[in-house]
């Protein structure tokens, strides 16, 4: 393997908690409350606490799989494994639909939030240069990339505890409960996508596992932590912002922790301007991060011949996948100006789906056809957890599909083109299943 295609070794645990949180945490912002809008308060809180035992079943059981495979692919490395390279192809597809939409949802976001402030600047405007900015950002080095991470989210996460501390006092329970589950248990199924966004893309975590310091221990650490952490701060985000105001005056925006800081001190309250120029740290956390993720996951994919092989090539100082970076900042550019954020929401949750489903089977196939591969950290309560995982996000998937089925149409319509031209092309007989490592 050449030096053009080796990643730099510089992250500790700290590193990954931060990537962790930081590639989620924008979900604790916007995007959620969009489920309200179809199953009210209950009813999205119910979905929550579904996606929880998701996401705490699946995070355990997956840290056994980026723990054993330490690659830049992450789920796309564990499928090829497990599966060969139509499976990998089918997990790499999926992995990069799910952080190419999210990152320009949260560009939106950005846009958005900016607006709130300036309202002579154009939404757009400001997503775009978002791109630009955070894109060259990442192209300082992954050391660099991380530190900036780690700042963000420690910034995003004082904010949302100032955040609860300011409206925790204004909360009502009858407001929460007002017309709670107006769409009964279909709307709670329909929320599932919204109630995934609180944690979408943690597994991203795995991008950047070739470029972590004492892999087996710090993953495992950093991945938990994370876990835990996102954890407390969705829930108790929901349930004070659920209890200032209807849901209905707030499900349909871009900036609802602003808009209830305004609601309960006023939007011209000094501290409502401040909360919002702040509510950016969140928000950039998640973006850079999830620029980060996408980034590596097309490197990882172009070093194995699945892309251009020109988009594995990282540049001769800092070691980063530079035209990567690039091209997935110009792909969501376009999506940027072709879907709304619900839209983009939803795309990538989909993709979020049927990456948590095709690694849980890429676990059990590991555990029976390579019962001596070395693994670090072993999923806790196994079958279970992984099952119960599964099991999940396969409800998950299919009430998506019934739900959404134009956005789903597209999601498998693309992939069902994409695995016959690879395999129509010949390639699937040419990529091996053997996987790079340092």
């Amino acid at each position: 393997m050449t030096e053009d295609v080796s990643l730099k070794k510089a992250l500790n645990p700290i590193h990954i908690w931060a990537i962790g949180v930081g590639l989620v945490i924008s979900g604790e912002y916007f995007g959620w409350n969009y489920g309200w809008g179809v199953a009210g308060t209950v009813g999205l809180l119910i979905a929550t606490l579904i996606i929880t035992v998701l996401y705490c079943t699946f995070i355990f059981s997956f840290t056994e799989l980026t723990t054993a495979i330490p690659n830049a692919g992450g789920p796309f490395a564990y499928a090829l494994r497990a599966f060969g390279p139509i499976g990998a192809l089918i997990a790499g597809y999926a992995t990069l639909i799910e952080f190419l939409f999210a990152a320009p949802a949260i560009a939106l976001a950005l846009g958005s939030y900016i607006h709130f402030l300036y309202p002579s600047v154009p939404i757009l405007l400001a997503s775009m240069v978002s791109y630009v900015l955070f894109t060259i950002i990442n192209m300082l080095g992954i050391k660099e990339a991380a530190w900036f991470s780690l700042i963000m989210t420690v910034l995003a996460i004082l904010e949302l505890l100032l955040f609860i501390g300011v409206v925790a006092p204004h909360f009502r329970m009858e407001t929460f409960l007002n017309n709670p589950m107006p769409f009964g248990w279909g709307g709670v199924f329909a929320a599932l996508p919204f109630a995934i966004w609180l944690y979408v893309c943690l597994e991203g975590v795995a991008m950047v596992a070739e470029e972590v310091k004492d892999q087996h221990q710090a993953i495992a650490k950093g991945y938990i932590s994370a876990l835990f952490t996102l954890m407390v701060l969705a829930l108790a985000v929901m349930v004070c912002v659920g209890g200032i105001a209807p849901w209905d005056q707030l499900d349909n925006l871009d900036y609802p922790l602003p808009e209830s800081i305004g609601i309960v001190l006023g939007r011209t309250n000094p501290l409502t301007k401040l909360f919002a120029s702040v509510g950016l740290f969140g928000l950039i956390a998640s973006f850079h991060g999830i620029i980060i993720s996408y980034s590596r996951q097309m490197f990882a994919l172009a070093r194995s011949g699945y892309l251009p092989v020109q988009l594995s090539v990282v540049s001769p100082g800092q070691k980063v996948p530079y035209l990567a970076l690039v091209a997935g900042g110009i792909l969501g550019m376009v999506a940027l100006t072709m879907l709304d954020t619900s839209k983009l929401v939803i795309l990538s949750t989909i993709g979020a789906v049927v990456v948590y489903v095709v690694s849980m089977l890429a676990l059990f196939a590991l555990r029976r056809n390579e019962p001596l591969m070395k693994r670090p950290f072993r999923a806790p309560l196994y079958p279970y957890f992984p099952a119960i995982a599964l099991l999940t996000a396969l409800v998950a998937l299919a009430a998506m599909v019934y739900f959404y089925p134009w956005l789903s149409l597209l999601f498998f319509g693309g992939l069902t083109g994409i695995v016959l031209l690879f395999y129509l092309s010949g390639r699937h007989r040419t990529i091996s299943g053997s996987l790079h490592f340092e």
